[in-house]
Parts: C-alpha cells; structure tokens; sequence
C-alpha cells in the first residue's frame, strides 16, 4: 500500500451505527477528510459478530452484506485520493450486552471471554452471564477474521487493522490479567498471543497474501495492585513477533486494563452527568443506580488517573520503532505540525496519527500539512467519549470549542 503523505486519521468510534445508512454517515467524516489532505482513514473498530459491541454506534461487520454498503463510501475516500482501513474488534467482557440494559435483555447467550471473569471483577459482573470460549471457538473466530478481510478487501478497503487494545476481547486475550487459559492459547506470551499469529494467516489465507494487515500493540496500565498485566517489556517482546507472523505495520499504544479514558487521556468524560441528553440515554442503558455507578466512577478515575499529555505514548512507540523494520505508527496526544515532523525526523515512528481532534477539525490534515502552528481547537475534555459510549455521533460535543458542528450534530439528543 502506498499513502501519499505520513498523515492518518486514527480510529475512533464515529457513531455510524449499524443500519443501512451507516456508510454514508462515515462519509460525513472520511471523505471531506480526504479531500483536505489526510493520507489515510483508520475506520473504528466494527464488530466482527452480531453481538459483543463495545458501544450501541459501533457498526457490525458479521456479514457480507454489512461490509459491502460501506463500498461507496471506500470508493467516495479513494477519489478524494486518501486510504481507508477497517479496523476490525469484539468487546469479549465489555460487550454492550454486558451493561447496557436494552442490549442485555435481548442477548442471545452469555458474554465470550478467555477466561471467566476474574474474581477482583465478580462484582461488578454479578447477575451477567459470561463464558469462557472453547478451544474450538477460538479457532472459528480466527476463520471469522479471515472471511471478514476477505470481504472487506472486495469493498476496496486498503487494508484491515486489529484492534487489540483497550480491555477488548483480543486485548483479553492478551492479558494474563483476563488469561489464564491451559490450552494453546493461554500460558506464555507467545501462547497469549497465539490467537493474532492464527489471524494474521487466517486473513493471508482468506483475503490473499499480499493484502495488508495492521495491529495495535498494547502496554496495560492503571491495574488491580497485585495482579499481572501485558507490560511494557511485554509490548517490547511482542512486536518482534508480530513482524516474523507477518503483520505489515504495528500501532503501539499504552492503554487502562479497563475500558476506561486512558487510551484517550484528557479530561474527566462528565457529560454523562452533565449533558441533559446524555444523562437521560445513560439512565435507558443503565436503570438501576450501581449500574450508572459503576460507569460513572469509571469515567471519573479514568479522567483524573490519565490527563492530557502530549505525544504519551511516545516512550512505547519510540522503543518498538527500534526493534522492528516494518512501519511503526504513532498515535495518542499528536496535536501540532511540530509534533508530527518530530517524530518522523527522528525516526521514532513512520505514520503519525490523529484522532479526536478531526471532530472540531475536519480540515485538520490540512493544516497540519501546510505547516499551520496554531493551536488546535480540541481541547482534550473527553466530552465526545461519554458520546459516543452511548451511541450519539462522534462529533464535538464541548460547548467551549468555537468550531461549528457538522449538520445535524446535536449534544443533547
């Protein structure tokens, strides 16, 4: 894959939804994107089952049919002359099915995990099936994300990235925190992550040799005192592997061991407290008090263990990047032309990328490329993540920010 500049738009979940106007919804955002500069689109994670989102806007990509009405908009961000990724994932534990009560109602069986919820979790899950996947199981998911790139390569899609972060279900499986599995994929690291070896051939066998596949590279912070997480030596270890498996190009990332707003670090996410229209869809998903509780402490520990800090992930990405010889990308508080000539000058990384700030930005590539050292109008406040928990549209949701929203964008809806 050629891009024709180091500038990419990063995954985020643009609350797109799952019905069949979803592509043109991711339109709104990609392809004016495209047309003001960006070299490429990571497309947020959609869920490669018809269960285990991580939030009710996230997009399903369970079938054909699904990821082929994305094909117009593939075409639409190719002609504006960017790429575009799918990023593919599953929720395992955090699943929508897990918390949100319309959800949880209508689940057709018990959560899909590694393990069984570890015992420091039980609490919080009481009264929530879960169930641990089967050898078996394991081997039919890493078909599914084989069959999934197959079709996604058909859309015209670029490439596809797993999204193995985040306290998602291959983040899990990563974990020794949520893995404690005797088979084939459990035990060691290299076991751990057996299950990315296998999709890394299941989508070259699937979806040709030559097509690309990206990874995230996590490094779990923020855990329960006294229980084992992927390090960061762990990450450190781990990308040689991925790179003799055959993934093309590595994101590393220092991420919670819980779904919570370290992995976009930056204000307490409050509007699920503060925002009318979010308060009320908070209650609908969660309606007893512990459930809006539990959210709630997450998102205020989260925001107040992890603020803003620029290039944070710097440290990880900078280390891989010397440990590797496939491309590196650098993601996480990159906000300046300054920053992002820095880390490619220096070698630290090979593609920089952007997430949230598009949403007040949409021209944002544009700016950045043309040198623009002004500040940016994102201010870090996380308001948009209470959002797009939710399933509201992934747009700026801070009265603060000056910026007009793009149509129909409305935060108290």
């Amino acid at each position: 894959m050629t891009v024709r500049n180091r500038l990419y738009r990063a995954p985020v979940l643009e609350g797109a939804g799952d019905g069949p106007d979803a592509g043109d919804q991711y339109a709104k955002h990609f392809v004016e994107n495209a047309q003001r500069g960006v070299g490429m689109i990571i497309q947020g994670a959609s869920c490669v089952t018809e269960e285990g989102r991580s939030g009710p806007g996230m997009s399903c990509v369970d079938t054909r049919e699904k990821v082929m009405r994305f094909a117009p908009m593939v075409d639409a961000v190719h002609n504006a002359g960017a790429r575009i990724v799918l990023q593919l994932g599953h929720g395992g534990l955090y699943a929508i099915e897990a918390w949100h009560e319309p959800y949880a109602s209508n689940r057709k069986g018990p959560l899909t995990a590694p393990s069984p919820v570890p015992w420091q979790l039980k609490v919080a899950f009481r009264g929530i099936p879960v169930r641990a996947m089967s050898t078996e199981e394991v081997h039919e998911l890493v078909g599914r994300y084989g069959r999934i790139s197959a079709w996604a390569r058909e859309a015209g899609y670029d490439a596809i990235q797993l999204g193995n972060s985040n306290a998602k279900l291959l983040d899990q499986f990563l974990s020794p925190f949520y893995n404690r599995r005797t088979d084939e994929f459990g035990g060691s690291l290299e076991g751990r992550a057996r299950i990315l070896r296998l999709i890394r051939a299941s989508v070259a066998e699937h979806a040709g040799a030559d097509f690309p596949c990206l990874v995230k590279v996590a490094s779990e912070v923020g855990g329960i005192p006294g229980t084992k997480h992927t390090s960061f030596d762990d990450a450190l270890k781990l990308a040689p592997m991925l790179e003799e498996w055959g993934f093309d190009a590595l994101t590393p990332c220092e991420v919670s061991a819980f779904p919570d707003t370290t992995l976009c670090r930056g204000g307490v996410p409050d509007g699920i407290w503060t925002n009318p229209g979010m308060v009320n869809r908070l209650k609908k998903a969660a309606p007893t008090r512990r459930k809006r509780a539990v959210l709630k402490i997450g998102a205020w520990y989260g925001g107040k263990r992890a603020p803003f800090k620029p290039v944070w992930n710097r440290q990880l990405f900078a280390a891989i990047s010397q440990r590797v010889s496939i491309p590196v990308f650098a993601v996480g508080g990159i906000r300046t032309a300054d920053e992002v000539n820095q880390i490619l000058e220096s070698g630290e990384a090979q593609m920089v990328g952007i997430g949230r700030p598009f949403y007040a930005e949409p021209d944002l590539a544009e700016k950045i490329l043309g040198g623009d050292h002004g500040a940016r109008l994102c201010l870090n406040s996380n308001k948009c993540v209470s959002a797009q928990m939710l399933g509201m549209r992934g747009v700026c949701y801070n009265p603060a920010v000056t910026k007009i929203r793009p149509a129909g964008a409305d935060a108290t809806s």
